[in-house]
């Protein structure tokens, strides 16, 4: 497919989501595209553009975590709605960029009856007339792709966090920790491209964890962390009791320090207290989601927020132009 001329290219943030629609916008060199969203007195809502979009390429950011605003079951819905107002306003194609996908983390069925969350909400989207969806290190790569019949396009966080990363780092010997097993193929990938940038070898550990309704066990910490700068790679920070578990475990084996690096920073409540441990240094977080749940104190006080909008922005352009983004791309 080869698309129409640049000016072709619409982008629209929905409200909760302007800041990195407005950063996305700037790496992009444009203007964010007028729209209209109006609350009704019931709860209900409306959402629409305010120019032409007949033959246009539109990218749609919102990003689908909780509050302060709206749930992410409102952001959700009004997404859909806006979408199948574009498809209706004749729009060519359309692509959702959401750096935080909600109900990623329901992908599979754990007890009788269980439903498969990630599966619905990729039929929702396609209900509506979404040509594409894009993400950032969604829960479980496989999971969404397969869910999803319309193009699913699973970003990685590695490129925006590595130089954060390294000058966490300096000239200390590093290890790249999986605080579980299901996290070994983002941590691995973040590993290589840690090695290619400090040129120096960087070594691989992981710590087990079971979860079973609601209680984390498990002991084996498998890899050599001596002396080193370990760094914890995980998708996202809930309660942070993942994090400090495998800090702490990092730490009982001869870690020097300790970096946790996630994706999304949920921070629910708890998480403060978990994160202000010392055994935890620093905490690096993209702002996919605003670290607006975590208030000033000592956990506050170690974070490092990573923009993404350089990532989504280079996403979104290749995407545009039809040009691979595989260096992009979480597999």
């Amino acid at each position: 497919m080869t698309n129409s001329p640049d000016e072709a290219l619409q982008l629209f943030a929905l409200e909760g989501s302007e800041a990195i629609g407005v950063a996305v916008a700037g790496v992009l060199g444009r203007p964010l595209s007028p729209h209209e969203e109006r609350d009704f007195e019931d709860g209900e809502h409306k959402a629409r553009p305010l120019g032409n979009v007949a033959g246009a390429d539109v990218y749609v950011v919102h990003s689908l975590h909780g509050g302060p605003l709206h749930s992410p079951n409102d952001k959700l819905c009004r997404l859909l709605f806006f979408i199948a107002a574009l498809k209706d306003a004749g729009a060519a194609r359309i692509t959702a960029v959401t750096p935080y996908l909600c109900y990623a983390r329901k992908d599979r069925r754990t007890k009788s009856n269980d439903p498969v969350t990630t599966r619905y909400v990729a039929a929702l989207f396609e209900a509506v007339g979404v040509d594409a969806v894009v993400t950032l290190d969604v829960h479980n790569e496989a999971a969404f792709e397969n869910a999803f019949r319309c193009r699913a396009v699973a970003l990685t966080a590695a490129p925006a966090l590595i130089r954060a990363i390294v000058e966490e780092i300096g000239a200390d010997a590093a290890c790249v920790v999986s605080p579980d097993l299901g996290g070994g193929k983002r941590a691995e990938r973040l590993r290589d491209k840690l090695q290619a940038a400090l040129g120096r070898p960087v070594a691989n550990a992981f710590a087990e964890k079971h979860r079973s309704a609601g209680v984390v066990s498990g002991s084996l910490f498998v890899g050599d962390v001596d002396d080193t700068t370990a760094v914890i790679v995980d998708d996202l920070i809930s309660t942070g009791g993942t994090l400090v578990r495998a800090a702490l475990a990092a730490r009982q084996r001869g870690a020097r320090r300790v970096i946790a690096c996630v994706t999304h920073g949920l921070f629910m409540p708890g998480a403060a207290e978990a994160l202000a441990d010392p055994v935890i240094d620093r905490i690096l977080v993209t702002d996919a989601v605003p670290a607006f749940r975590l208030v000033a104190g000592p956990a506050r006080d170690k974070l490092r927020v990573v923009a993404v909008a350089p990532l989504l922005g280079a996403a979104i352009d290749g995407l545009h132009q039809c040009r691979a983004i595989d260096d992009l791309l979480a597999f």
